[in-house]
């Protein structure tokens, strides 16, 4: 694990989202904030306030605006429209250097000639830090990211986590109100990816800056948010905790690209039920009128004595074995449902298999057909 610097307050803790917050707690506010390149519109009147120490995922596809978003922040992109302010002070129209942020990039964007510590010293030279306050900060910060014995080394001689390391203390060293992140973790391997992100977590909790982590990876953003903003097209979908938005997804975007889930069309009737455009009936409470059914693989089980739910026969179509468990994809009535299950070694169904499924609905949301 990640030592946390000793200098910061590891004990501050962020106010609940439900609880009104004052001004004062908005280290970032983004308001009807737009950036068009030519006729292209990337970014469209965004509104985000991101809480003291708080950690914010802009999560969404590739090139749907969210590093647009970033480096608007950031003061490398200026936006057409809106304005941008960190700590109440608006800096819509100031230079990155006057923002208090740090920045680590897609890259790491490390100088290959400069040793690990002369790239961390590298922001608080600019800065005229006197040498023996920049000597001890460097230390500092390898320490906080158990670099110490690696301060001599270029960037080549090192691994791509510890160049990550590298960039993150280097972000760090001037004590930013903000830290922003741009898919630092897009050239590690996957297992590295689930290592980092965790200690990243860690290292970001305890010296408490508010930070904002443009990902396109959806579990990077379940894992390591507070909260997430989605984005398509250079809008915003919803904006949530991470529980909000895989539970509740106010559209069917959201719904498809947080986790696995099943869209069925269809309509609920005056008993509350929904009946799929294939027939398929599923009892509940839900508004009548039209709408888009967002069914996940959890709320999909085998069925047994005291399951709860609506039995029925379905056929296999599909058949991953991710090694924990077995994601299907079942012909349900003419219906396609996903479904993930564990089963016995050695025993997982494979396409024209025959299962018995119960499904739970009575927390599956049923989407207006006017946000599919």
């Amino acid at each position: 694990m990640l030592a946390l610097s000793q200098e910061y307050d590891t004990t501050a803790s962020m106010e609940s989202q439900n609880t009104v917050q004052e001004a004062d707690d908005f280290v970032v506010e983004l308001r009807s904030v737009s950036r068009h390149y030519g006729e292209t519109i990337a970014v469209a009147n965004v509104s985000l306030t991101a809480l003291r120490g708080e950690l914010v995922c802009i999560l969404g596809p590739s090139g749907c605006g969210k590093t647009t978003t970033l480096r608007m922040i950031a003061g490398f992109v200026e936006p057409a429209s809106g304005t941008i302010s960190i700590n109440n002070v608006d800096m819509t129209h100031q230079p990155p250097y006057r923002r208090d942020t740090g920045m680590v990039f897609q890259n790491y964007a490390l100088f290959p000639h400069m040793t690990v510590a002369e790239n961390i010293a590298f922001g608080l030279e600019n800065l005229k830090w006197p040498r023996a306050e920049r000597e001890n900060r460097v230390k500092e910060m390898l320490k906080l990211v158990e670099l110490p014995h690696l301060a001599q080394r270029l960037p080549s001689q090192l691994s791509g986590g510890q160049q990550q390391r590298v960039a993150l203390a280097r972000a760090l060293s001037m004590r930013p109100a903000v830290l922003l992140l741009d898919e630092p973790f897009s050239n590690l391997d996957a297992q590295l990816r689930v290592r980092m992100r965790e200690e990243l977590r860690e290292v970001i909790r305890g010296v408490n800056v508010t930070t904002l982590f443009v990902t396109h990876d959806q579990e990077e953003a379940l894992t390591m948010s507070d909260r997430i903003m989605v984005m398509n097209a250079g809008q915003v979908e919803q904006i949530g905790t991470p529980g909000e938005i895989y539970e509740n997804p106010a559209t069917s975007f959201v719904a498809r690209f947080i986790g696995w889930c099943s869209l069925l069309e269809g309509t609920v009737g005056a008993d509350g039920a929904f009946t799929s455009s294939a027939g398929l009936r599923l009892p509940g409470n839900w508004s009548v009128g039209r709408g888009t059914a967002v069914i996940r693989p959890e709320q999909i089980k085998l069925s047994s004595d005291g399951a709860v739910g609506q039995s029925m026969p379905a056929r296999v179509v599909q058949s991953n074995y991710y090694g924990g468990a077995t994601r299907l994809v079942l012909d349900v009535n003419g219906e396609q449902l996903t479904m993930l299950e564990r089963f016995p070694f050695g025993r997982h169904p494979t396409p024209g298999d025959l299962l018995t499924i119960t499904i739970d609905a009575r927390d599956m949301r049923v989407l207006p057909s006017s946000n599919s």
